[in-house]
């Protein structure tokens, strides 16, 4: 029986830098048996330092490497910043549910996203994208503090080009180079073409202030509770719901989540 406490070793094979304090992690996954549907997550270990929860934010469907897109925030993320290429972390899980993305077939999906929250979503996009003619229209909605903090910057213009692909940008703050929509994700959500909203799939990850907002918003719009994704952000810790960090309600967010619908997070208590 595999051990979930065991992470398998995995190798740096590029660092790209995203934005000043973003980069995404390629790693080598050394001929692992190991992969993941867009939407779970990994917890990945730095030697000496410890180990941290990330969602993968590669594509499901790529099984020799996997990409995590992960924040300088704390000890963990600092001392993975000071790594170069070559060397080895670890890997364990995957944790956690999935989006059921067969159920998005036929639907117009909205992802939403605001920070590195896209990296989560970044998944979900490529998994979708292996067969677009499966979904009417995919409307990608992202925002972030200052075009310097947007992610994903050449990929968020080669997603533009794809049929039946919308991508809309905002900043909170501008700068003179920028020249679109200036103020918080969710002013992307006026858009008059979200008119069948009702039947329409929305999925969201950001900052715990965004997805309140954004969730807000999106029922204010139509959107049915139980057709609203969130991905939620708790201390997940052990990956099987038994350490109880990342308790949300009845709901072990690592074991339970990390995705869960607004239909089953609305009656919780300020669940962001």
């Amino acid at each position: 029986m595999k051990n979930p406490f065991q992470p398998i070793p995995a190798k740096i094979i590029d660092i790209i830098e995203e934005t000043p304090t973003i980069r995404t992690f390629v790693l080598d996954l050394l001929g692992a048996d190991f992969s993941f549907d867009a939407g779970q997550f990994v917890s990945l270990t730095v030697p000496k330092v410890g180990e941290a929860p990330f969602t993968p934010s590669s594509s499901p469907y790529v099984k020799e490497t996997i990409e995590l897109t992960i924040m300088k925030v704390g000890k963990v993320t600092s001392s993975l910043f000071e790594l170069p290429v070559g060397s080895i972390v670890g890997i364990r899980g995957p944790f956690g549910k999935r989006y059921p993305i067969e159920e998005f077939a036929g639907k117009e999906v909205l992802i939403l996203g605001g920070g590195v929250g896209l990296a989560p979503l970044r998944s979900l996009f490529l998994a979708l994208s292996a067969d677009l003619k499966k979904y009417k229209k995919i409307y990608i909605k992202y925002g972030a503090r200052t075009p310097q903090d947007i992610v994903y910057k050449k990929e968020l213009a080669s997603w533009r080009s794809l049929k039946g692909v919308d991508v809309q940008l905002t900043v909170d703050n501008a700068d003179k180079s920028w020249r679109g929509k200036v103020g918080v994700v969710t002013i992307l959500l006026d858009d008059p073409r979200l008119n069948n909203t009702s039947e329409m799939i929305a999925v969201v990850c950001g900052p715990p202030i965004m997805m309140k907002f954004g969730t807000i918003k999106l029922l204010e719009k139509g959107f049915q509770a139980k057709n609203i994704y969130l991905s939620m952000e708790k201390n997940m810790s052990c990956g099987i719901g038994q350490c109880g960090h990342c308790r949300c309600g009845p709901y072990f967010v690592c074991k339970d989540g990390p995705v869960l619908t607004w239909e089953q997070v609305k009656d919780i208590e300020d669940p962001f």
